[in-house]
């Protein structure tokens, strides 16, 4: 009896760290398409990313978390953030693409991640 109560509090706890090994999904809500379709909103996360502009609470929360998303291919983000991504980083190099080399240069400036994050961004999981 002892042994299933120990099994059973590891496999709770075990879940509780899957969960936090995610990033929030507080701001999953977020409508990227309304910021893709306002230069002046997209440009203003932009600058926030960059770190030269002002950041919202959602700015900052994608500053702090955009690194990391690179380096393990959105291995923490939800199915919504993933997919998020894609949309956005095509958006960007497709019409911003001066923004997308100052986002590489500032992330990842040797390239050492492209090989992870390059697969990510063009599959559909």
């Amino acid at each position: 009896m002892k042994l299933l109560v120990i099994l059973m509090l590891l496999a709770v706890a075990t879940l509780a760290l899957a969960e936090e090994s995610k990033y929030t999904d507080r701001y999953d809500n977020v409508n990227i398409d309304e910021i893709l379709n306002n230069r002046r909103l997209l440009v203003a996360y932009v600058k926030c990313i960059l770190e030269t502009g002002r950041c919202t609470a959602e700015g900052k929360e994608l500053k702090k978390h955009i690194k990391d998303g690179m380096q393990t291919a959105c291995s923490k983000c939800t199915q919504w953030q993933r997919q998020g991504a894609r949309k956005v980083v095509k958006h960007i190099r497709e019409n911003e693409p001066e923004y997308w080399q100052q986002m590489l240069t500032k992330y990842d400036p040797n390239g050492e991640f492209k090989s992870i994050y390059e697969p990510f961004l063009e599959s559909d999981d």
